[in-house]
């Protein structure tokens, strides 16, 4: 038997890491770094017991990992250990190459590549260290894998991700709503044609999951002071990326610095073999001990986006299901440049109108089908009696308009 790391989760209890790769992933510093970056964000704003980190969802998300292979083992689906091993380490990372803040730094900082993609960059540089350890795992990431139902354990409509971070943020915000039985899923799941489907027996569980997931997408991750604080960090970002840009000097930790006074891009990062280890060294530290100095900044406008994050002061919000009428936008304008002194141009990084458009289910996109005693198989929205198909494959579009508190 291998011997294994005991790790005590506060969602799940007592987690075991198998001694051998998977250990040394999570010693790794690529993956300890996820431990300085908060899972959610700015959400704590409004729910101050979402203080998790990254790397307490990955060590979840491998847990559930785990359980989902015994399960599908025991109904005779068989998976090689090396398959099992290679899937378990492909969602351990699949989280790696995000940034501070969530999705706060694309965009901002940096253009024109996702955390996706680095975490990709990131998992072939710790397989290199690994001599080439981690191949199958990222054949497996890439979907590139014979067996595709492996693939949709690390990225679908029932992945290990949604099941951990559903029931962990539920746990730290409070937001009971969102405990879904994550353990009924995973013992429902199968596969037939190489498909991840559910057995009959867990169609309620599905439907409490897709009823929890809408309601914590409005509740927590798009909760509207979440949305508003955001706008406050990317245009402070922003901000401070315009200076440098002018040759302002800023106060900024070396690995921000970096990102602040560089146009990195996609093509910047396969170019300049210091901007990943760079940003391995950036997480949510660096950006907060830069905000606290740009607090007494000179510059009238980052001093303002600065005080409002350190003094947890939000932009204002409106939202609508329409969109906001032009003479209203150019009112709240006005009234800022009034009561900061800003000019027009400024007043951009005093108010952000954005909008927000989030279906909780595409029945033509990556469907969850439910296994019936006879062999057939039909799609969720067909198998349930009380999920409203409309409802649920709705694309619900909301209007934010968030500006300065004057």
């Amino acid at each position: 038997m291998v011997d294994s790391k005991i790790i005590n989760d506060p969602v799940f209890g007592f987690l075991k890491i198998p001694r051998g790769m998977l250990l040394d992933i999570v010693k790794h510093p690529l993956m300890q770094r996820l431990s300085r970056i908060k899972q959610l964000g700015l959400a704590s704003f409004v729910y101050p017991g979402a203080q998790h980190t990254r790397f307490q969802h990955s060590i979840g998300a491998l847990h559930l990992m785990s359980e989902a292979i015994v399960s599908l083992s025991q109904k005779g689906i068989f998976i090689f250990d090396s398959e099992a091993e290679a899937v378990q380490a492909a969602i351990l990372m699949h989280d790696i190459g995000h940034g501070p803040f969530s999705h706060v730094l694309e965009n901002t900082l940096i253009q024109g590549i996702s955390h996706e993609e680095i975490s990709l960059l990131m998992m072939e540089q710790i397989n290199g260290g690994m001599n080439g350890a981690l191949n199958l795992a990222l054949i497996i990431f890439k979907d590139r894998y014979p067996k595709r139902f492996l693939h949709q354990l690390i990225s679908s409509q029932l992945d290990m991700d949604r099941l951990d971070y559903l029931r962990r943020d539920s746990f730290f915000t409070g937001v009971t709503e969102g405990n879904i039985g994550s353990a009924r899923i995973i013992k429902m799941l199968n596969v037939v044609d190489d498909q991840l489907v559910v057995d009959q027996k867990g169609i309620y569980s599905i439907e409490n999951y897709l009823t929890s997931r809408r309601l914590m997408y409005w509740q927590v991750y798009l909760h509207k002071t979440t949305v508003a604080c955001e706008k406050v960090l990317v245009n402070t970002l922003k901000r401070a990326k315009y200076l440098a840009h002018q040759g302002v000097e800023l106060f900024a930790p070396p690995a921000l610095r970096y990102f602040l006074y560089n146009d990195v891009d996609k093509a910047w990062f396969l170019e300049h073999e210091e901007a990943l280890g760079i940003y391995s060294r950036l997480d949510d530290n660096d950006i907060w001990s830069a905000v606290k100095e740009w607090t007494d900044s000179e510059d009238r406008i980052l001093s303002i986006l600065s005080k409002n994050l350190v003094n947890r002061i939000p932009f204002r919000v409106e939202v609508s299901d329409e969109p906001h009428p032009a003479d209203h936008i150019d009112t709240v304008r006005r009234r800022i440049m009034e009561a900061t002194g800003v000019s027009e141009s400024e007043s951009e990084y005093l108010m952000s109108l954005n909008t927000i458009q989030k279906d909780m289910y595409d029945v033509n996109d990556d469907h969850i089908s439910i296994l019936y005693k006879d062999g057939t198989i039909k799609d969720i929205t067909e198998a349930s009696e009380i999920l409203n198909v409309a409802l649920l494959s709705k694309k619900v579009r909301k209007y934010f308009l968030c500006y300065q508190r004057v």
